[in-house]
């Protein structure tokens, strides 16, 4: 009897809880559909390899925002990355009168979005040039524009290590300002670490991104663009410069910094209620200290969007990544995104 006293007021405080907030659910189902091939250059010759995917994308997703008062809010979002269920989002956020307090995991201050492009999952030119620290765990401080947070250091090196040691997390900020039809971002990220290698030869590895971005809306049409620099960028943002991570290095007992950066530019506007285009581009330049040569590589695409229905669309796209540097490889595809918003 006792027990079922104890379920049922726990049952009552559920009911009583989700009664008081309020639960605004959504959901966006993804197919991909596309044709790829990839040529590459090496010694000796690889063959070009030619290939169709289809496939839910791992952001497909189902979520809620919660609301419990006018203080308190909330959310979460399940995704399906590696085709099962994965948290993308759990945070709660306390307004305090003169700004926010946020706990949890979403997106944090050092992500631009101004591109489109849904090959590879929507990838939106990150990794490439655009700017994307992704969602990660925080503490995040907001006031009006402002906002700063703490977010898990990341130890990737390009190089075998003993052990590594973090004494303090990654601090990432960011301004947003916007102005009629223009608006414009401010953002950056630092963080270090101590890395260990045989015989017990310690680094400081430090690292850091600035970003500059700006969007302007001209009514049909609109212009996005951003422009970062870093160096041991891949610690805080994506960046993809030859197919591999933009990272530091070691030459005998001399640790290399690599340095890189990375710009993008969109053009986009809506034909009518029915399509809508746009074109990107992207480059990413990153040169590890005492190299011979950088690692380079640009991307580039042109879509359409159709919409059938409210919240039913399909986005045709062709485009082409090419590498240049240690990785010789230029990829180009063309397809579809399927997406049902609901």
């Amino acid at each position: 009897m006792k027990k079922l006293i104890v379920l049922v007021a726990a049952m009552a405080l559920v009911a009583t809880s989700a009664y008081a907030a309020e639960w605004n659910f959504y959901g966006s189902a993804r197919v991909s559909t596309f044709w790829n091939t990839i040529e590459r250059t090496a010694v000796p010759a690889v063959a070009d390899i030619d290939n169709f995917t289809e496939g839910l994308q791992g952001n497909a997703r189902i979520g809620a925002k919660v609301k419990t008062s006018d203080e308190v809010t909330g959310g979460f979002e399940y995704g399906a990355a590696g085709g099962n269920a994965n948290i993308r989002k759990l945070y709660g956020e306390w307004n305090f009168g003169g700004g926010s307090l946020l706990v949890g995991q979403t997106y944090t201050p050092l992500n631009m979005f101004y591109s489109n492009q849904v090959y590879g999952a929507d990838s939106d030119l990150l990794g490439w040039g655009g700017v994307y620290s992704g969602r990660q765990a925080m503490l995040q401080l907001k006031y009006a524009g402002f906002k700063v947070a703490l977010t898990p250091a990341n130890t990737g090196i390009n190089f075998a290590a003993v052990s590594t040691e973090i004494q303090m997390p990654a601090i990432e900020a960011s301004y947003a300002l916007k102005m009629g039809n223009f608006a414009l971002a401010l953002a950056g990220g630092y963080q270090t670490f101590e890395v260990t290698t045989a015989p017990a030869i310690t680094y400081d590895v430090d690292s850091y991104v600035v970003a500059l971005g700006a969007s302007v809306n001209l009514g049909a049409f609109y212009i996005n663009g951003d422009i970062w620099t870093g160096q041991n960028a891949s610690n805080l943002i994506w960046a993809d410069a030859a197919g591999t991570a933009v990272r530091a290095g070691l030459a005998g007992t001399t640790l290399l910094d690599n340095d890189s950066l990375g710009y993008l530019l969109v053009i986009g506007g809506k034909i009518n209620d029915m399509f809508s285009v746009e074109f990107g581009y992207a480059g990413l330049s990153a040169e590890l200290d005492g190299a011979l040569i950088d690692e380079d590589s640009e991307t580039y695409y042109a879509q359409a969007t159709i919409h059938l229905a409210p919240g039913v669309f399909v986005v045709p796209e062709v485009g082409v990544t090419d590498y240049d540097g240690t990785l010789d490889q230029k990829e180009t595809y063309f397809g579809a995104k399927w997406q049902i918003n609901f």
